[in-house]
């Protein structure tokens, strides 16, 4: 029971890290009043670009690169429409996912001739695990040796990042000059103007930070937990974190342990694929995929309570004459 739960664990670490990342990237646009409904979008073309770079050039970390500046592209063209040009954050949040949906398989197809599949991913393409200092001696110890050898470490290096980027957010939202003002220019852009900052510059500034933690998710899932990339493989993970970020209210420590639910839901439906379930029996497969969803449903339904998003929040800031 306790190596079952050992094993649960340590995939939801691995299924929660492309959505803390997420999450977090759609902390910082939405903190500086900017609504990311492109997170799923800019999440899959990051997935792209790292797989496709990482296939031509032989290097995980030119895919990593790669999959940033892509993000980071999609974030600026999102800034672009809301924020240059006062547009619907919403509206173009979602040309944002068609645009990466079609663009990816589009690319994919012409590129690689593989119905919008990458080539598989070997060796120095993809990330390798880390193991943790004396993992392999501390394995068999009771207790100790499984959390230490298998939950803690045995992780891709954008594990470690992903949950080190939780306290350091929270550090920089809540104890740094930058963080102040950008959740000032989410709540009140009028009053940072008058002072002299420019809002139009933070809210670039938090959509590129948003676009770099959207690239990191996508060289994950792309050149980490998987050997490449697949059409539509992110499936869905943005609006998940979309939907953990509104079920912390915004928050970056809430944020991580909301992704880490999510993920082991995700963990968990993996786990009841075949299994015998009461009163249901052999449930059918797409029942169980579609469980991480209904409770993500559930969760937000039942569970969130009131949550406030910053009161500038899709708002395009006018300055005044």
């Amino acid at each position: 029971m306790f190596d079952a739960l050992i094993l649960m664990l340590d995939s939801t670490v691995r299924l929660s890290t492309p959505l803390l990342l997420t999450a977090l990237a759609g902390l910082y646009a939405e903190r500086s009043g900017v609504f990311d409904i492109g997170l799923e979008g800019k999440l899959l073309i990051a997935a792209f670009a790292a797989a496709a770079t990482a296939s031509v050039t032989g290097s995980a970390w030119l895919g990593a690169l790669a999959g940033m500046g892509a993000s980071i592209l999609f974030a600026l063209l999102h800034g672009l429409a809301c924020i240059t040009y006062r547009g619907n954050q919403i509206v173009s949040g979602v040309a944002i996912n068609f645009l990466a949906a079609g663009l990816t398989a589009l690319l994919g197809t012409a590129w690689f001739h593989q119905g919008g599949r990458t080539p598989p991913l070997m060796g120095g393409e993809r990330f390798q695990t880390l193991q943790l200092p004396f993992a392999e001696s501390l394995a068999d110890v009771p207790v100790i040796g499984g959390i230490y050898s298998e939950l803690l470490s045995g992780h891709y290096l954008l594990v470690y990042v992903a949950f080190a980027a939780a306290p350091f957010s929270w550090w920089v939202l809540y104890r740094t000059r930058f963080g102040l003002r950008l959740r000032a220019v989410g709540e009140n852009p009028a009053a940072v103007d008058t002072a002299g900052i420019s809002v139009v510059r933070m809210r670039y500034l938090a959509l590129v930070c948003a676009g770099v933690l959207c690239g990191l998710a996508g060289a994950y899932l792309a050149v980490a937990q998987s050997a490449g990339f697949i059409k539509d493989m992110s499936a869905g993970k943005g609006f998940i974190a979309l939907a953990a970020l509104i079920f912390s209210k915004w928050r970056p420590i809430q944020v991580m342990f909301a992704c880490l639910l999510f993920g082991f839901l995700d963990a968990a439906a993996i786990r009841l694929q075949g299994q015998e379930l009461p009163l249901i029996g052999a449930a059918p497969v797409q029942l169980i995929q579609a469980l991480p969803y209904i409770l993500t449903v559930v969760l937000l339904a039942g569970f969130i309570g009131k949550a406030v998003p910053p009161k500038a929040g899709g708002t395009p800031y006018v300055k005044e004459r």
